[in-house]
């Protein structure tokens, strides 16, 4: 997974494994973005809530839509970025630092801490995703943005550690590899959603990303411009579908069909007028469907709604992210698109509440440009993100090492 992500004919490859579909973007990198050339779409198999449980079905799964891309985009790929959704992702906050010896903090400095913040140990049967820097401190004194050019005796850095199972991701890779696919960076779906779905005014003032998925529901609190905050619910929109099945007695299969035309997580004056033919469960002739005002479908898909973003809640507040967060929530993935989801959360999460789209990758076509396809327009845009060097040179430093003897009194500068 060190290898670069990026091919030497400038393409990169993007693949979003979740509970309901997975779907391969294949991208060209042009002067420093993302163009899509490449798309696949395959209903998922063998993945539930997140993670794998059958390997051969999900490979099988992995492949179709990987080959559908290639075909579209007329090249061979031979790695992918990957997401993850399962393996309950979660984060938590370290500092690191390192003595500067009061001289003035440069570049170097800042490579040394990064170094020692990335290495945050593991948890028990879970392994870190992410070591993301969110902010400095000099001498104990926080909410520094860039220490270069500061004076101090202690320098320290604040690491966001994303983690999750370490079997979840195992399974995933190993899934993946047997694809004869190089795995080239692996990112939790939430973080990768808000890389594509996000304006950057809201990622700097404080925005909770809610991505509702098939199986899961993940959340990601941005801030400062960073992420600070990963949290999951085990509920999603495959959740609704099983209980309108329970409920009216009817297959999954008529029974999500009847969730995307006329599903609602709001009531309205209209729904008991308004009936629903339900076909029963081992019922083959129509004729024999069971006619159901639309209010108790209303009264089955409201309910569960209801309680995830109720537990959606409950995590913001427990971890103490919800006032960082501000008052704006952005909704993407699939579930987010059933009618009344957008207002229901308002209502709950008390919050000003949008649909997200991916913004970020060029050539995207109306029909892979819904709330449900940001998640994989997001892992092109991580693959984008500078990589080992968050803090670029300055100008003045990066034209007086441009030599021999100037790289040497760069090096001599930073050292001594």
């Amino acid at each position: 997974m060190k290898k670069a992500p990026v091919t030497r004919n400038g393409l990169v490859a993007a693949l979003d494994v979740g509970t309901t579909k997975t779907v391969c973007f294949i991208a060209r990198v042009e002067n420093g973005s993302a163009r899509l050339v490449g798309v696949g779409h395959q209903a998922s198999r063998g993945i539930k809530t997140g993670a794998v449980i059958d390997l051969d079905a999900a490979q099988q799964a992995m492949l179709n839509a990987v080959h559908a891309a290639e075909q579209m985009a007329g090249e061979t790929i031979e790695g992918v970025i990957v997401n993850i959704s399962g393996g309950n992702p979660s984060s938590r906050t370290s500092i690191h630092e390192i003595a500067v010896g009061g001289h003035e903090i440069g570049d170097t400095d800042i490579r040394k801490v990064h170094d020692q913040g990335r290495q945050v140990p593991d948890v028990a049967d879970r392994t870190n995703l992410h070591a993301i820097p969110v902010g400095y401190s000099i001498d104990g004194s926080r909410g520094i943005r860039d220490p270069r050019g500061m004076y101090g005796q202690r320098l320290g850095v604040h690491v966001h550690a994303i983690s999750a199972t370490t079997s979840a991701i195992r399974n995933l890779v190993g899934c993946v590899m047997r694809c004869h696919l190089d795995v080239r960076g692996v990112v939790v779906s939430p973080y990768a959603a808000g890389l594509a779905a996000l304006v950057d005014d809201e990622r700097d003032l404080g925005v909770t990303l809610i991505d509702m998925g098939g199986g899961t529901t993940t959340i990601a609190v941005f801030f400062d411009s960073q992420v600070v905050y990963i949290d999951s619910v085990p509920i999603g929109g495959l959740h609704v579908t099983s209980d309108i099945a329970r409920g009216l007695s009817t297959p999954l299969a008529h029974a999500e069909r009847m969730k995307t035309l006329y599903g609602s997580a709001l009531a309205s004056a209209s729904d008991e007028k308004e009936m629903i033919d339900v076909p029963l469960v081992g019922e083959d002739n129509h004729h024999h469907a069971n006619p159901v005002p639309k209010s108790i479908l209303t009264g089955v898909i409201q309910p569960r709604v209801e309680e995830t973003l109720e537990l959606v809640r409950s995590r913001l507040e427990a971890s103490g992210f919800d006032n960082l967060a501000g008052r704006r929530v952005v909704l993407t993935g699939g579930a987010s698109q059933l009618s009344g989801v957008r207002d229901l959360a308002a209502l709950i999460l008390d919050k000003q509440v949008r649909m997200g789209r991916p913004m970020r990758v060029h050539g995207l076509a109306d029909a892979v440009a819904g709330p449900a396809f940001a998640t994989c327009a997001g892992l092109l845009v991580h693959v984008l993100l500078p990589a080992g060097e968050p803090i670029r040179r300055r100008r003045s430093e990066t034209a007086a090492a441009s030599g021999l003897f100037g790289r040497l009194g760069l090096w001599l500068k930073e050292n001594f």
